[in-house]
């Protein structure tokens, strides 16, 4: 019971990020948009997240933290309309597009934290998330104490959106087109879907949940932004979306998973298998975890059938 008090939030604390990123990964898969710039638009969300917070903490108080991940969405979803013009509507190369995305939002981060800050990183937020308890439910008998007591709110935000777009992608008529839009864009087209903008709402989405989760990391995880805020995490969340057979529960599943690797280097200490093995090996675990993942997934997954090909109207 130790163990699982040990262990538990510090999964669903590591795996939020993940999470939200992920799920944004499936809206764009889906609607057939490889999108690589994950990780760019978790750093651009990042960065925002904690830009916003430190500029307008003293005029916004404890209401702080939340208007910065509204602010993150909205800059994720602008940013993420530059992958989708080039890959929707120039027929770029789709991959090549998301890697440009990735250089792009590190680069401007980087570049502008140098200019406003005067240094390489940008200061501690004061009004960063904090754990909390929930009256009530933390007294519930054994699991309590696990997943009630000590937990943050972005956690149980991020599973109960997961299964929202479970519903919204498996449940209701947008959904359908958007998966349509994926598997045979023709089709969709012939029935009267707009091909491109689903396509770019998909995307759009993408780079929201993309925003979103780079800006919980960062709030919840550092508290401030640097070049290493974000090191591999939207390649993880990617990793999860082919992992979980691009379906919305099966990528909170893998992104659980992701974060549970995480999350050994902090709890190792409390769990005696692990508290002999050196750090080192601890702190890559989750990307050794991830290429394994994937070398014994990917070629069972299915992904959908026109992902990463572009959609030209009237061509075979």
């Amino acid at each position: 019971m130790h163990l699982l008090e040990l262990i538990i939030p510090t999964v669903l604390f590591f795996s939020a990020p993940l999470i939200f990123t992920a799920l944004g990964g499936v809206f764009s898969e889906r609607a057939g948009v490889v999108n690589i710039g994950l990780e760019g638009l978790m750093v651009i969300g990042a960065f925002v997240g904690i830009v916003f917070n430190l500029t307008f903490a003293d005029v916004l108080g404890g209401w702080t933290p939340w208007i910065s991940l509204l602010v993150a969405i909205v800059v994720g979803a602008i940013f993420s309309i530059i992958h989708a013009i080039a890959s929707v509507s120039f027929y770029a190369d789709q991959t090549v597009s998301g890697v440009a995305i990735n250089m792009l939002a590190l680069g401007l981060g980087i570049y502008l934290t140098k200019i406003w800050y005067g240094k390489g990183q940008t200061d501690m937020v004061e009004e960063g998330f904090n754990s909390t308890t929930i009256p009530g439910l933390s007294e519930i008998p054994i699991i309590g104490p696990i997943f009630f007591e000590g937990i943050y709110v972005t956690s149980y935000i991020a599973i109960v959106l997961a299964i929202i777009v479970w519903f919204v992608l498996y449940k209701t008529a947008f959904g359908l087109r958007l998966r349509a839009v994926g598997e045979h864009p023709m089709a969709a087209d012939t029935n009267g879907i707009n091909v491109s903008r689903m396509r770019y709402v998909a995307v759009i989405l993408s780079g929201a949940l993309g925003g979103l989760g780079g800006a919980v990391f960062a709030l919840t995880i550092v508290d401030n932004f640097s070049h290493s805020t974000i090191v591999g995490q939207g390649f993880m969340a990617l990793a999860a979306v082919i992992f979980g057979k691009w379906h919305p529960l099966g990528a909170m599943g893998a992104a659980l998973f992701f974060g549970f690797a995480q999350s050994l280097s902090i709890v190792s200490s409390g769990i005696p298998i692990l508290e002999d093995i050196p750090q080192v090996y601890l702190l890559i675990a989750p990307y050794v975890l991830t290429i394994l993942a994937l070398a014994g997934f990917i070629g069972r997954a299915d992904a959908p059938k026109a992902s990463g090909v572009p959609y030209i109207k009237g061509s075979r």
